[in-house]
């Protein structure tokens, strides 16, 4: 296995803004030991992050958020990016639509997306989708993603897991997958 670990909107916005997740707070510590272990692996690690402009479809929906260049659309200082990540915007639900990472994955020669981050069910479950889509195999981490509610976050997972084959993991099966499955980087 190739993996990547991809950050899903851990920004100020869906943390502890309008649309934030009651269990935001919960999984920063999560995907922070999950981004320190792949960077010690050197496994790579990238951030896509909500950064919108007026015109947008999506805001006829949620309305304004994590507008271009607002405190809101920037990443927690917990999560903070390092040097080596990458950091990729997006307009739409999806990671892949139109940020170039399905080209970035392919270049690494990732196979595998370990997803973290926000909202279960709609970015994490759409970037699913596309990377399905892409080809990739998938692990979602239970722990590490969060929705506006339980039933919204069950559900998604039990969507990925039997539309997309994603393997549905908690914290300490990743640790143990990253130890025994991962090819040397």
């Amino acid at each position: 296995m190739k993996p990547a670990v991809i950050i899903i909107d851990m920004l100020y916005e869906f943390v502890k803004g309008r649309l934030k997740s009651p269990e935001a707070e919960k999984i920063i510590p999560v995907v922070k030991t999950i981004i320190e272990k792949a960077r010690v692996k050197n496994i790579p690690v990238i951030y896509v992050a909500d950064q919108h402009i007026p015109y947008d479809f999506e805001l006829r929906i949620w309305g304004p958020h994590a507008m271009l260049n607002d405190l809101e659309s920037r990443i927690i200082d917990e999560l903070k990016p390092s040097s080596r990540d990458i950091v990729l915007y997006k307009r739409s639900y999806s990671g892949f639509r139109d940020t170039g990472l399905d080209n970035i994955l392919k270049s690494m020669r990732v196979d595998t997306v370990i997803l973290t981050g926000i909202h279960t069910h709609i970015c994490v479950l759409h970037t699913a989708w596309d990377a399905f889509y892409h080809g990739y195999n998938i692990i979602v981490v239970k722990d590490a993603v969060a929705a506006f509610s339980k039933e919204d976050h069950e559900y998604a997972l039990k969507y990925m897991e039997k539309i997309y084959g994603a393997r549905i993991v908690d914290f300490k099966e990743l640790m143990n997958i990253l130890e025994t499955e991962v090819e040397m980087q």
